[in-house]
C-alpha cells in the first residue's frame, strides 16, 4: 500500500479492490474497446424488473454497439434482448409486459421497417416475439409511450421553405444556402390496439425533446424555430400541449430569460410529476451554473420558480420526480463526485431540505425511479469498477446489480487520489491525481507526469476510474503520474468558482493549471524535466494556452480539437454563445478580450513539441484552428510538431481505428519527448 505523502494539500484516498497479487494485466489501449457500460435504466412500475441499454464496441471496422438488456432487480439474471440493431435507445415498459425501444434494423429492405431507418420496436422480456411498432417512411424522430392508452406519440419531419428566395433556391437546389429551409416536426399518435395513426400537432416548429405526462393528458415539448444548433442558444422554449383539445401553452415566455445570467442558455431535461400538475426542467449555460426550474400548471397560467441546490453542488442532469409526491431527484457534481440529490416537497415556489441519496466516492451517470418512488437504480462508476447498474439500498449504499466488466478484476489499476493546491486569486483548486499501482513518492522518487485538462469548460474531471482516448488510466499504466485539474470554471465547486472564468479565459485557469503543476513537483511526484500536457476540446484550447503561457513547464503536448483564435471561433463554430459568454460580448464590442483569450497572439513563445489532433469535419472547433497552429509551429517557429487529421470525423472521434490511433499517437509522443524513447 502506498504510504501517506507528507504534503499538507495532498489528500490520499486509496482505491479498494482485489488484492494486488490477483491483478496481473497491465492496461493497454485495446482494453478500452472491451469496456461495456450499462445506462438509460428504466424500471417496471412495480420496480421488480429493470431494462437498460448496454453500450460498447463491436470490434475493428464495426463501430459502436448499443443493445437492450433486462433483468429481475432483486435476483439478477441479465438477459440480452437485441443483437442486430444499431442505436438502441429509449426503452419503456408497455402494456402486458412488452418492452418498447427505438433503433435501426437493416436487413437490406427497400422500405421500412427493415431498411435501417429509425423505428420503434417492441419485444418480450424473455427475448421473444420482436415486432416493429412503426413503419414510417424516412423513420420516426422522437417518441413517447403511453402504456395505459395504449398509444405511441412520435414526431416526423416536414420540410418547409420560409423565405422570399424560395423559387431561386429551388431552381439552384444543389447549392448550399445559409438559411431558408427548415425541417419542422409534426406530432402523431399511433393507437396500439386499433393501429389508427393520426396527427395531433402540425409541424410549425422544430421539436428537440418531448415528454408525455404519466396520465397521458399533456405533452411537454422543447422547441426551436430552426434545427440549426445555434437556435438552442436562447431561441428554445418549452410548450405544453393539451392532448384533449390541442391547446398549446407557452411555459417559458419571452420575458422568462430576462433575469438569467446569459441570454444564450440551452433548455435541457424535462420531467412531469405523476399527476401531471407540474413540470420540472433545466437550463444550462456555458460559463454559468445550470438552473433547475419547476412550472405549476394547474392554474390558468404557468407559475415558474427556481429549485435551489445545496452548497457547492452543480446540477448535471437526470431530473425525476420520485413517486406520487413532490420530491425532485437529480444528479449533482460535488468535488469530482456525481451523486443523486433529492429536493423535498417542491411546490408553489417552496421546497424542503435537499438530501444526498448516494453519499461517498461515486460518479452516477444516470438513474431511474420506480412509479411508487421506493426503488432507485443508478448507473454508476467507482475507482475499481465502471459501467454497472446499482440498487440504492436504504443505508445509502449502491449495490451492483450487474457485472459488465469482469475483466477489470485482473487489471492493475492506478491509485486515484484527491490533490489540492492554491491557485488563482488565492482560491483552493482541486484535481484528481492518478499514480501507477504500488508507487510511493518517498521510496520511488519523481515520475514523468502528464497534466490532463478536461473539456467544457463547464464540466469537471470525476473521481472514478476512466479508461478513454483523452487520457486518464492509460497514462499511469505506462508509468506516468497524471493530474487532472478542476480549474476555475469547473462544476462542483460552487457557482462563484464556476463563473469566475467569465471574462478571464487564458488567465485565471492558466494560473490554476500552472500552480497545480508546480505543486505536483513540490510534492516530489513529478519530475520537472519530464512534464507533458494534454486535452481535447476546451482541454485542447487550454493545452494551446499552457504551451504559450508556460513553455518552461511542459516538455511535450497533445492538443486535440483546440481553439487558437477566439474571433475565428465565434465566426465559424456551431455554438457561438459559448464564446460570447466568456468574452462578455461580440468581437466588435470586446476586441481586447478576444485577443487576450486567444493563444494565437503568443505563439512566438512556444518551444514545446506539440502533437495536434482534429476531425476534418469538426463543427464545434473547426480544423482551421489546428491547421493554423501546425503552420505556425512547423513553418515559422521550427518547433517539433505533428498534425493528425481524422477524415470525416466531427468533434469527437467515432471509429475504432481513429480512437486507437489517437491513443497510440499520444503514448508514442510522450515516450519520445518525456522518456527519451526515439523509437516509433
Amino acid at each position: 500500500m502506498t504510504r501517506w505523502i507528507p504534503f499538507c494539500c495532498l489528500v490520499l484516498l486509496l482505491t479498494v479492490g482485489v488484492a494486488a497479487a490477483d491483478r496481473t494485466h497491465v492496461i493497454e489501449p485495446e482494453d478500452y474497446f472491451g469496456l461495456q457500460y450499462a445506462g438509460q435504466p428504466v424500471l417496471s412500475d412495480d420496480g421488480a424488473r429493470v431494462a437498460w441499454v448496454q453500450s460498447g464496441w463491436k470490434g475493428p471496422g464495426a463501430g459502436r454497439s448499443a443493445d437492450l438488456w433486462t433483468s429481475p432487480r432483486r435476483d439478477p439474471a441479465p438477459l440480452r434482448l437485441t443483437f442486430d440493431f444499431s442505436g438502441v435507445h429509449g426503452a419503456a415498459w408497455g402494456p402486458d409486459g412488452w418492452l418498447y425501444f427505438g433503433g435501426r434494423l437493416d436487413r437490406g429492405a427497400d422500405a421500412p421497417p427493415y431498411d435501417g431507418s429509425h423505428q420503434v420496436w417492441r419485444i418480450r422480456p424473455d427475448g421473444t416475439d420482436l415486432q416493429p411498432v412503426s413503419r414510417v417512411a424516412d423513420g420516426v424522430g422522437l417518441f413517447q409511450l403511453h402504456a395505459a392508452g395504449p398509444a405511441l406519440y412520435y414526431t416526423v419531419g416536414e420540410e418547409e421553405h420560409e423565405d422570399a428566395w424560395r423559387d431561386l433556391k429551388a431552381k439552384w437546389s444543389d447549392l448550399e444556402y445559409g438559411h431558408g429551409t427548415v425541417e419542422n416536426s409534426a406530432v402523431r399518435r399511433l393507437d396500439l390496439r386499433s393501429w389508427r395513426d393520426e396527427e395531433v400537432l402540425p409541424a410549425t416548429r422544430v421539436i428537440n425533446a418531448m415528454v408525455l405526462s404519466p396520465d397521458g393528458r399533456r405533452l411537454a415539448l422543447q422547441t426551436t424555430p430552426d434545427e440549426e444548433v445555434i437556435f438552442n442558444e436562447g431561441w428554445s422554449r418549452i410548450d405544453v400541449v393539451d392532448l384533449a383539445d390541442g391547446a398549446v401553452t407557452h411555459v417559458t415566455g419571452p420575458d422568462w430569460r430576462t433575469t438569467h445570467p446569459s441570454p444564450y442558455g440551452w433548455l435541457t431535461e424535462m420531467a412531469w410529476t405523476r399527476d401531471g400538475s407540474a413540470l420540472a426542467f433545466a437550463i444550462s449555460y456555458d460559463g454559468y451554473a445550470s438552473q433547475i426550474w419547476a412550472a405549476e400548471l394547474s392554474g390558468a397560467a404557468p407559475r415558474l420558480f427556481r429549485v435551489e441546490r445545496p452548497g457547492a453542488v452543480t446540477y448535471s442532469g437526470g431530473l425525476a420526480w420520485r413517486g406520487k409526491g413532490r420530491d425532485l431527484a437529480y444528479i449533482g457534481d460535488d468535488r469530482g463526485r456525481a451523486r443523486v440529490y433529492q429536493a423535498r416537497d417542491v411546490r408553489d415556489g417552496r421546497q424542503g431540505r435537499t438530501e444526498d441519496l448516494t453519499p461517498g466516492d461515486v460518479a452516477v451517470q444516470s438513474f431511474a425511479c420506480s412509479a411508487d418512488g421506493r426503488t432507485l437504480l443508478a448507473a454508476a462508476d467507482f475507482t475499481t469498477r465502471v459501467g454497472d447498474l446499482c440498487n440504492l439500498e436504504k443505508n445509502g449504499r449502491l449495490v451492483p446489480l450487474t457485472d459488465v466488466n469482469p475483466q477489470m478484476d485482473a487489471w492493475i489499476l492506478p491509485q486515484i487520489r484527491d490533490f489540492t493546491w492554491t491557485g488563482a486569486d488565492g482560491d483552493e483548486v482541486h484535481g484528481i491525481l492518478e499514480l501507477p499501482a504500488g508507487y510511493d513518492a518517498g521510496r520511488d522518487g519523481p515520475l514523468p507526469a502528464v497534466i490532463e485538462l478536461h473539456g467544457g469548460p463547464t464540466s469537471c474531471t470525476q473521481y472514478r476510474f476512466r479508461l478513454w482516448i483523452y487520457g486518464r488510466a492509460l497514462l499511469p499504466a505506462n508509468g506516468y503520474a497524471l493530474l487532472s485539474p478542476n480549474y476555475h470554471g469547473s462544476t462542483g465547486y460552487g457557482d462563484a468558482f464556476l463563473s469566475a472564468l467569465i471574462g478571464r479565459e487564458n488567465e485565471i485557469e492558466v494560473t490554476d493549471i500552472a500552480t497545480g503543476t508546480e505543486a505536483l513537483v513540490k510534492a516530489g511526484i513529478a519530475d520537472p524535466e519530464r512534464i507533458g500536457v494534454m486535452g481535447w476540446s476546451n482541454g485542447g484550447y487550454l493545452t494551446n494556452c499552457m504551451i504559450t503561457a508556460r513553455p518552461d513547464l511542459y516538455r511535450a503536448a497533445s492538443s486535440g480539437a483546440g481553439v487558437l483564435d477566439q474571433v475565428i471561433q465565434w465566426g465559424i463554430e456551431d455554438t457561438p454563445g459559448h464564446v460570447i459568454n466568456f468574452m462578455q460580448g461580440l468581437p466588435w464590442e470586446q476586441s481586447e478580450h478576444y485577443r487576450a483569450a486567444s493563444p494565437l497572439f503568443s505563439l512566438g513563445k512556444v518551444r514545446t513539441p506539440t502533437l495536434i489532433h482534429v476531425g476534418s469535419d469538426d463543427p464545434r472547433v473547426p480544423a482551421a484552428h489546428a491547421r493554423a497552429l501546425y503552420r505556425a509551429l512547423r513553418h515559422y517557429l521550427d518547433v517539433p510538431v505533428e498534425l493528425v487529421v481524422y477524415p470525416g470525423e466531427g468533434h469527437g472521434l467515432s471509429t475504432y481505428e481513429n480512437r486507437l490511433a489517437k491513443m497510440e499517437w499520444d503514448l508514442a509522443w510522450f515516450r519520445r519527448y518525456l522518456l527519451g524513447d526515439e523509437g516509433e
